[in-house]
């Protein structure tokens, strides 16, 4: 009897989990919305759990005063800005270290949360659902009600909150603590200002943050694969620059220990860092370096690893103290200058 190989089990299973994640977000979005598709006119969502919590917060908040609802709006739209920071900071690190994967599940993040809106949009024109702040008279709104035609389900702020959040959570999961915070808080603040319901937001955040989560499974292996080779472009040609950003400086690469190489290795990584400030004036012969014995070659400049100094040029020698081996050297040339 065959077994099936784990690359094809893996390129099903993930499309089928995508799938039935989909249907989930589906099922929980068609039974958050109020109705009215097919209808002619709008709906009124004047009864219910939603519309009593909305009335309780607009009664909590009547009468604040008027910067406070400045500063709501602005912090309404200043949560998507940094969102919208985070994953284009994500992405930028990514590409730097050259991670195919991680470059990829950010692009992916950005496609799925596009996905989203414009299936918010879509939802927006069927259901024909009327803000609260004209279906509920007499209620306390703390903002701007917009204008006739803007219809309320799903909030499209929450959407795309929810969005970036949850998909930056699944490709960082450290950064959940930053990004699921601020969905939240963008989610609320769209109630407290007065221009959505609780199931507006809640359903935007289900559709954001589901449609984002099955793009990133359905297509994050893929997607990788089809990035790596201009990853490995981008990352080179950076690396490039860098170097030639040093100006006369040259530096090795180093290990730190962790399976990967690091670039511009510091004293101490893989025990030892060579540098070259300045181009060499005389090559040193090869074999060991020439401790305790007079200088012979220009600029030449030992540290031992007890932070001791041996100047060549001096004819100086080496202290009595000495530490075994040869981890922590550092070799430089300062040409007509003062060794450091």
């Amino acid at each position: 009897m065959e077994r099936t190989s784990p690359t094809l089990s893996g390129a099903v299973r993930r499309p089928l989990f995508a799938v039935g994640l989909l249907a989930a977000v589906g099922g929980v979005v068609g039974w958050l919305a109020p109705g009215g598709v097919g209808e002619p006119d709008p709906v009124q969502v004047t009864e219910g759990p939603s519309a009593k919590a909305y009335r309780s917060l607009g009664d909590a908040l009547d009468g604040a005063p008027s910067w406070f609802a400045t500063l709501g709006e602005l912090a309404s739209e200043g949560t998507l800005v940094l969102l919208g920071a985070l994953l284009a900071w994500a992405c930028w690190r990514a590409v730097r270290r050259g991670d195919a994967r991680q470059v990829a599940g950010a692009l992916l993040v950005g496609v799925g949360t596009v996905a989203a809106y414009a299936a918010s949009e879509a939802l927006k024109l069927a259901v024909d659902e009327e803000r609260p702040c004209r279906a509920l008279r007499g209620a306390a709104v703390l903002g701007e009600c917009p204008e006739p035609g803007d219809w309320s389900f799903p909030s499209n702020h929450a959407t795309l909150a929810a969005g970036i959040a949850v998909g930056l959570a699944v490709l960082r999961p450290r950064l959940a603590v930053v990004t699921l915070p601020l969905a939240a808080a963008a989610a609320l603040l769209r109630v407290v200002l007065g221009v959505h319901y609780p199931h507006d937001v809640l359903a935007g955040a289900v559709l954001g943050g589901g449609v984002t989560a099955a793009v990133l499974v359905a297509l994050g292996p893929l997607a990788a694969r089809a990035v790596t080779p201009l990853v490995a472009r981008v990352s080179a040609a950076a690396g490039a620059r860098g170097a030639l950003g040093q100006g006369d400086h040259a530096r090795l690469v180093g290990d730190d220990r962790r399976g990967g190489p690091v670039l511009h290795a510091e004293p101490g990584q893989n025990g030892a860092d060579v540098r070259l400030d300045r181009a060499f004036h005389h090559v040193q012969p090869p074999g060991d370096l020439p401790v305790g014995q007079p200088g012979a070659q220009e600029g030449e400049h030992l540290t031992l690893p007890g932070g001791e100094r041996l100047d060549p040029r001096a004819g100086g020698r080496p202290p009595a103290r000495r530490v075994p081996g040869a981890a922590g050297r550092e070799v430089r040339d300062h040409p007509g200058g003062d060794l450091r």
